[in-house]
């Protein structure tokens, strides 16, 4: 995992635009489309208007129990070569109850920090995520959006957060911390926090830290053909570490492969802003419940993010820098095609209302998110900045 190829990703955005062509010459409903950018491929723009931000009018489709088993749950990688263990339609909701932990539920409290990298050195290539998938959603392609919409994700009442030993290269400071160690932290749902020390409480804030879809082929090296690492987020989303992903926030992915293929595991209670030592405070969920629609033909090329307060741009590279470059684009294209001001007034906006936050530095990709407020904007224009 050396690399990812930005040249193939530029080949996948270019035929994603040809079927944008031709699926707008064919379609009444559809307006203008903004210019493809290599770095922001903007999307469609319904005719519709008036629907609010977070969301609009869905029907209800069924509730999909998926249990974590061994048929349904993989260590450490996204693997498009099995069968979907359940096809869902547009609308439809997912629970996860009794979901895994790391290592396919092996991290436990009181397990040590040896047995944990012993585990990880013994599946080479693969993270320590136990990962749900996949799932298929009828009638997705390539070019369509994926709405992620989080409803409930429920912790256990324990939590870990751990460093491997240096000698495995993780985290950031491997070669400042020979030794590796684990913490077991104690969760009080009723408060809300975790126990860190006696005197130490963490306010909790439970998040799904991997949720994703089969990635574009080629993008990252795969262990074989069509199974890739759980570890580094892309186009894909993946393991995107973004703390805001709550209760109540909304992902929006992009669609690469026919059914898009659903992954998610990597349960956090909290994190901080770039995951520093390799973990958040990694739990196992009582529930996750989403919900997914389906959105044709919108051609997103990254994945965003939207919460009550603000919308959320993501930029994504093996190079901080180039990551912090990707996002402050991908917000200038943001909001120069929602907000309809051009993209110098764009730049100037980011500079003085934008925040840019490292999301994760541990993840082989590093990643970068820009928080768009949205108190800035007049609720008429507001209302008009929909993400898709």
């Amino acid at each position: 995992m050396d690399h990812v190829d930005q040249g193939i990703f530029d080949g996948y955005l270019s035929a994603r635009g040809r079927w944008r062509r031709k699926f707008v010459q064919a379609s009444s409903f559809l307006g203008v489309l903004a210019a493809v950018e290599p770095w922001f491929t903007s999307l469609a723009q319904a005719q519709e208007t008036g629907a609010g931000p977070m969301r609009r009018s869905q029907p209800d489709g069924r509730v999909h129990v998926v249990p974590s088993t061994r048929e349904t749950v993989r260590l450490g990688v996204f693997d498009a070569t099995l069968p979907p263990i359940l096809t869902i339609e547009s609308g439809d909701t997912l629970s996860f109850p009794d979901t895994w932990s790391h290592f396919l539920n092996e991290m436990q409290p009181g397990v040590p920090v040896d047995t944990l990298a012993q585990l990880r050195v013994s599946n080479p290539g693969r993270g320590p995520h136990s990962i749900i998938g996949p799932i298929a959603v009828a009638g997705a392609e390539p070019g369509d959006v994926l709405e992620v919409r989080y409803q409930s994700i429920r912790p256990y009442e324990w939590g870990a957060v751990f460093n491997n030993p240096g000698s495995l290269g993780t985290g950031l400071l491997p070669h400042d911390y020979a030794h590796g160690q684990i913490k077991y932290v104690d969760l009080d749902l009723g408060a809300m926090t975790g126990k860190f020390m006696p005197n130490i409480s963490i306010p909790l804030k439970p998040f799904q830290g991997t949720l994703g879809v089969a990635p574009p082929d080629g993008y990252f090296p795969p262990l074989s053909p069509g199974v890739t690492s759980s570890v580094p987020p892309g186009p894909h989303a993946g393991n995107l570490d973004l703390s805001d992903l709550s209760e109540g926030s909304t992902l929006y992915i992009p669609v690469w492969k026919p059914g898009a293929l659903i992954y998610t595991g990597d349960s956090h209670a909290v994190q901080g802003d770039g995951e520093i030592s390799l973990t958040a405070l990694e739990t196992r969920l009582k529930e996750l419940r989403i919900q997914i629609i389906l959105h044709k033909q919108k051609n997103l090329a990254w994945p965003v993010a939207e919460t009550d307060t603000h919308w959320i741009v993501m930029g994504l590279d093996k190079d901080l820098n180039a990551a912090m470059t990707l996002a402050a684009r991908n917000a200038i294209k943001f909001l120069a095609t929602r907000a309809k001001i051009s993209e110098l007034d764009a730049y100037a906006l980011c500079s003085i209302a934008a925040s840019f936050r490292v999301t994760q530095v541990v993840d082989i990709v590093r990643g970068v998110h820009a928080l768009i407020p949205k108190a800035i904007f007049a609720s008429d224009l507001r209302r008009e900045m929909t993400v898709v």
